[in-house]
């Protein structure tokens, strides 16, 4: 296949505003490597999309985001989905690939708070928004006089919870803030040694059926090797752990001259308990499993459960 191609792509997607963002860059991505590509976009609202006054965690954590446009996917309506990978189960669904991860954004979290410009700077007692378990232990680690409630919604009913005063400070991803030009907001980016990242925060993943070659042919041309690999290291430590994508486990990966090196953490809901655990390696499969044994050993799996 030269680099045009007169094919007819259907990308899915959830209706969000950053979804539908999301999905553009990657047809973005997409015409700019296979000039003559056309695509069109059919929007799914997921079960997540659909119950927002509920914790994640309450409402099943694992595909709640994307099970409807595997479906889809499955049952040949659309050819491609694009998810935040975060949101992907750890386990690919059967008969689905992902034959492109993107290059990531920002992945650190960020506050938002018309109170106060720091964490360590919000008032005794301060009411912090978030429904991550992963956010809250870390928040609740640095500061135990926290009351961390409960936050849904797409990003723009979060930032006006935020601004209107329902919160004193909320927790966000900052890729999604700045996708949607939202950076003014942000009043403080939250450094790693103070709130590691979900794991594949920030990176989108271009998922399509496993047998559809001439697509998977396609789409290989937006993946971001380097990406991919952080994101490997990461998911595969989540993976060892046994954790799902609501667990409150973290982890970060970044290139490290000519090897990856990977930072993951396992928390207690009170954050009370923090493991964290370093390491480097080439491998990201074996890196990722590695350092989820050494958590174990160090009781991560009495945490989890």
């Amino acid at each position: 296949m030269d680099k045009t191609t007169t094919r007819i792509l259907t990308l899915g997607t959830r209706p969000s505003r950053l979804a539908r963002w999301q999905t553009d860059h990657v047809i973005h991505l997409l015409q700019t490597a296979w000039p003559g590509l056309e695509c069109r976009v059919e929007i799914f609202e997921t079960h997540g999309d659909r119950v927002i006054d509920r914790p994640l965690p309450e409402i099943g954590g694992k595909g709640v985001f994307t099970e409807e446009l595997e479906a889809a996917l499955r049952c040949e309506a659309i050819d491609l989905a694009v998810h935040s990978l975060k949101d992907l189960p750890i386990e690919m669904a059967p008969g689905l690939a992902l034959p492109a991860i993107c290059a990531r954004g920002e992945a650190r979290d960020v506050l938002i708070s018309s109170r106060a410009q720091s964490i360590e700077t919000l008032p005794a007692g301060a009411r912090v928004g978030t429904s991550s378990l992963r956010r809250s232990a870390q928040l609740l680690a640095l500061r135990p006089d926290l009351v961390i409630l409960p936050l849904r919604g797409n990003i723009d009913t979060r930032l006006r919870k935020a601004l209107q005063g329902e919160y004193d400070a909320i927790v966000l991803a900052a890729a999604g803030l700045l996708r949607l030009g939202e950076g003014d907001e942000i009043t403080q980016y939250l450094p790693f040694e103070v709130m590691l990242p979900a794991p594949g925060q920030a990176a989108l993943a271009v998922q399509s059926r496993a047998e559809d070659a001439e697509t998977l042919k396609i789409v290989a041309a937006i993946d971001d090797p380097a990406t991919r690999n952080a994101v490997t290291a990461e998911r595969a430590f989540l993976k060892a752990l046994g954790g799902g994508c609501s667990a409150p486990v973290a982890a970060y990966a970044s290139p490290h001259g000519q090897s990856l090196s990977l930072t993951g953490l396992v928390a207690s809901l009170d954050g009370k308990q923090l493991i964290r655990v370093n390491g480097e390696g080439q491998d990201p499969e074996a890196l990722g499993a590695a350092l989820g044994m050494q958590a174990l050993g160090q009781g991560a799996g009495e945490i989890l459960a």
